[in-house]
């Protein structure tokens, strides 16, 4: 298993960041190559430019600690995939957005 990490400073305050990461139907106004949403239940169900699907598990949604964790369950050709995302409000100017990709 292999992890990727990575992670930006946002000059925008901890709580606006997290409006917009923590609401899961929000990703086709951040993330490139998303074209439409679906949120039923804890799945959500990506469209990407392509035309193509991707199912997603939310694991976390933690509204307290600004951790949104998501684990992709389909059809891309991946054994595991956990993402996580956190919202870092840090003392300094705007906030700490930090992503983690678990994948094998």
């Amino acid at each position: 298993m292999a992890t990727i990490r990575s992670h930006a400073r946002v000059h925008r305050s901890a709580d606006d960041v997290w409006k917009v990461v923590g609401d899961p139907t929000r990703i086709v106004q951040w993330f490139p190559g998303v074209t439409a949403v679906t949120v039923e239940d804890n799945i959500r169900t990506l469209t990407l430019a392509a035309g193509l699907p991707v199912f997603e598990e939310i694991v976390t949604l933690d509204n307290r600690m600004r951790r949104f964790q998501y684990r992709i369950t389909g059809p891309l050709p991946v054994k595991y995939h956990l993402g996580t995302m956190d919202v870092i409000e840090d003392g300094e100017p705007g906030c700490l957005l930090m992503y983690s990709t678990e994948i094998s």
